[in-house]
């Protein structure tokens, strides 16, 4: 009997040992080199279409454009991107919503964070990450955390946010009535054309593992 106790001591501590190394297998996230073309550079984008904030109603801007620096990185995820500075609307060209026109600030840095790219089709997925900004719209007024998911491909420098329920908040709400509340759950959608600062020219950001 103690034989046999033992024989299946071994075997069960054999098969944990060999369940624990295939957890650690799995679960082992490669380094990536991410490298941006040219890095460091200083970057702009503007919007290519329209910018749209949902909490619960559409908040819709025509213009909106960004600045800040890009670089390579290495890491899984990592941030090959610091937006600091981006705006939403202009004193022309108004965001605007049911609740009549929208003010956006946002608090920046704001960060671009990878972690998927595909060499064929030169997409890389992520998010803008850090996002914080205080949304006027009338009289109702909150604030918004989180990120947003999207993508960047190289052969046309589109930005595409396309953020998914849940991963932006609203932090506070005043004079939004029901309409906006802390359980809002935003979402922020566009696309963004990326330039070289002062330039036509298209960054680059290629994903490979060393």
């Amino acid at each position: 009997m103690k034989n046999l106790m033992r024989r299946v001591g071994v075997v069960t501590g054999a098969g944990a040992a060999a369940f624990g190394m295939a957890v650690a297998t799995a679960s082992a996230v490669p380094s990536t080199t991410w490298t941006v073309t040219p890095s460091p550079t200083n970057f702009t984008a503007t919007n290519s279409g329209n910018i749209v904030l949902t909490a619960n109603i559409p908040m819709t801007c025509t213009t909106s454009s960004a600045s800040g620096t890009m670089q390579s990185a290495t890491g899984n995820p990592a941030t090959v991107a610091n937006i600091n500075a981006i705006n939403f609307g202009t004193s022309g060209s108004p965001c605007t919503s049911v609740l009549g026109n929208v003010t956006t600030t946002a608090i920046t840095p704001w960060t671009v964070v990878v972690h998927d790219y595909t060499a064929s089709t030169g997409v890389t997925k992520g998010h803008v990450g850090n996002v914080k900004a205080k949304v006027t719209a009338g009289a109702c007024v909150f604030n918004v955390e989180g990120q947003a998911s999207g993508t960047y491909t190289n052969s046309t420098g589109i930005l595409a946010v396309n953020s998914l329920s849940g991963e932006l908040k609203v932090t506070s709400a005043s004079g939004c009535g029901t309409v906006v509340t802390t359980s809002t759950k935003p979402t922020f959608k566009g696309n963004y054309a990326v330039k070289v600062a002062g330039t036509s020219t298209i960054p680059k950001i290629v994903g490979s593992n060393p």
